[in-house]
């Protein structure tokens, strides 16, 4: 359950989860798919394709999205769907697939960190139901973004941005509730909202001058590297020409003046 430590100011709000059972009533996930919001989806999008970048330069590291995430043998419709999350080591893929994580499984683990993006149509369930889920995973750092500021004020809410984290006695506590950016040692990273708020990256540096980029991004970036480099190799070659001429144009008039004396 749910247990304030203290209430001084709202980024240094904390809450602890107490691991607790691994399954309570009206944690079973609906069999339906609730349909999402344009910000919803881009934000998901954004941070997924940020995270899948990094992880391929990352051994054993696989990023999903609404993979189930299952820890109770006994009651496989009770888990999550994380938006997005990092999965470190990577459970090994049956027939070149992986439809779930079940940690129960030897090569299972929980994720090292997730992100649910709050829903418009449902934000209490990611405020209030979510950290209890996820404790009870063992997810390692769960994010909890809210980008359209949806989050009900009976829950201290909203926030921008909320982090919660696993200490070494197993109890899962908010350490961050407020606008961000806020430090991810999962990630070594800082969660930087952008764009008003509408988006979630993910920065070397808390100012988020230093954003981790999508592949899209990278190559693009590469591509202006290799034209400026062109740019630069064209306009010495023209450079060079150009004083070769001049030297040229130099010698020729010597040689005149030289060949009436």
């Amino acid at each position: 359950m749910l247990r304030f430590e203290s209430m001084n100011t709202a980024r240094h709000l904390k809450l602890v989860v107490n691991r607790g059972p691994q399954s309570r009533r009206g944690w079973e996930l609906s069999e339906e798919t609730m349909p999402q919001s344009i910000v919803h989806n881009e934000s998901t999008g954004s941070i997924e394709a940020v995270l899948s970048f990094w992880a391929h330069t990352r051994a054993n590291t696989r990023i999903a999205r609404d993979l189930a995430i299952r820890w109770d043998e006994r009651n496989p419709k009770i888990g999550v769907d994380p938006d997005v999350c990092v999965l470190c080591p990577a459970p090994p893929l049956e027939n070149g697939d992986l439809r779930s994580v079940r940690t129960w499984i030897p090569g299972h683990e929980a994720p090292i960190f997730a992100v649910e993006v709050v829903s418009n149509t449902n934000p209490r369930k990611d405020y209030e139901m979510a950290p209890e889920k996820y404790a009870a995973s063992g997810t390692g750092e769960l994010c909890i973004f809210d980008p359209m500021l949806a989050g009900p004020r009976s829950h201290g809410g909203p926030y921008r941005l909320q982090l919660w984290r696993r200490g070494e006695n197993g109890e899962f506590r908010r350490v961050y509730a407020g606008s961000g950016p806020v430090y991810s040692p999962a990630l070594n990273g800082y969660l930087v909202p952008i764009e008003k708020g509408r988006k979630l990256r993910i920065a070397d540096d808390e100012a988020g001058l230093h954003l981790w980029p999508t592949a899209e991004e990278a190559e693009r970036a590469e591509k202006e590297v290799e034209r400026k480099a062109k740019e630069e190799e064209r306009a010495a070659k023209e450079e060079a020409l150009a004083r070769i001429a001049l030297l040229e144009a130099a010698l020729c008039k010597a040689t005149k003046e030289s060949s009436r004396t």
